[in-house]
């Protein structure tokens, strides 16, 4: 019987201790963990909001990098910003908002983000012009590229580009001993067809959004590797998941219908953070 009741206590402490948060290996000190960005990673719209952030920010505690930290059990200073563009990693957002560059130092182990989407506009731009005009032809043919044509994508590879690869190479100077990811962004729309009920996006219009949100992943990819930086793909692992199928399966809300307009939800954000780990060999 006390050989039996040592193998139950046994049997036991391997179940507490594989549920329990990983330690830092040999009892190390956590991983000091910086998270940068902006509204994806921060995960603006997502309730409840982070204690202590900038209520400006919309930083959720539900974001991925929280989901990370828990994984992990590492230390976490969490400075995303719904809104950021790269320029906010060298200056203030908002007043009292410090450059998110800041809070990086040699100290640093671990950096993720998620930036480039708001460089010049680019998202609410793409699709604030692309929704309207979907939504004055009835979202009949492709009003938005044949107006708009390269010009999303000349923005991007001219503008967005240099401007990822000055601040990803900013973040290595900053925090030259850490381990830094760049995740790409979940598609936002499906390959073909479309929702225009939850997505008012004409019908021919669908392909050219997924093509100019490809074209800004691309970018966010050729800066990463300009800079010795981890880029996540996204493309694989969120296909089938936009924001044209039903709640539980799309990592993205519509902006009609939805919780959180154009944005990922708490599921999307889960997954975000299973593939962030999945890819930098963590957890």
């Amino acid at each position: 019987m006390r050989r039996l009741l040592l193998v139950l206590a046994s049997a036991v402490l391997a179940v507490v201790a594989a549920a329990a948060p990983r330690p830092a290996a040999g009892g190390a000190e956590p991983l000091e963990y910086v998270a940068l960005g902006d509204s994806y990673a921060a995960a603006s719209g997502v309730f409840p909001l982070a204690h202590g952030a900038p209520p400006e920010c919309l930083q959720s505690r539900r974001n991925f990098a929280h989901d990370i930290a828990a994984s992990v059990g590492a230390q976490l200073t969490d400075v995303t910003c719904g809104g950021a563009q790269t320029g906010h990693f060298f200056t203030s957002q908002y007043k009292g908002v410090a450059p998110q560059l800041d809070a990086l130092s040699a100290d640093t182990d671990l950096v993720t983000m998620t930036i480039g989407g708001n460089d010049s506009n680019l998202f609410i731009g793409a699709v604030i012009k692309c929704g309207s005009a979907g939504i004055a032809s009835l979202g009949r043919g492709s009003p938005c590229k044949d107006r708009y044509g390269s010009s999303f994508e000349d923005t991007i590879n001219e503008r967005t580009y240099p401007d990822l690869v000055h601040a990803l190479s900013a973040v290595r100077e900053k925090a030259p001993n850490a381990q830094v990811a760049i995740l790409g962004y979940p598609w936002i729309v499906p390959a073909s067809g479309g929702c225009f009920l939850k997505l008012p996006l004409a019908t021919g219009d669908v392909p050219y959004m997924r093509h100019i949100e490809g074209a800004l992943n691309d970018a966010i990819a050729r800066a990463a590797a300009a800079t010795g930086v981890t880029y996540v793909d996204l493309s694989v692992a969120s296909d089938g998941h936009d924001a044209c199928k039903a709640p539980g399966v799309r990592w993205i809300e519509p902006a009609l219908f939805g919780s959180n307009v154009i944005h990922p939800n708490a599921f999307g954000e889960t997954q975000m953070a299973k593939q962030a780990m999945a890819q930098l060999g963590l957890g």
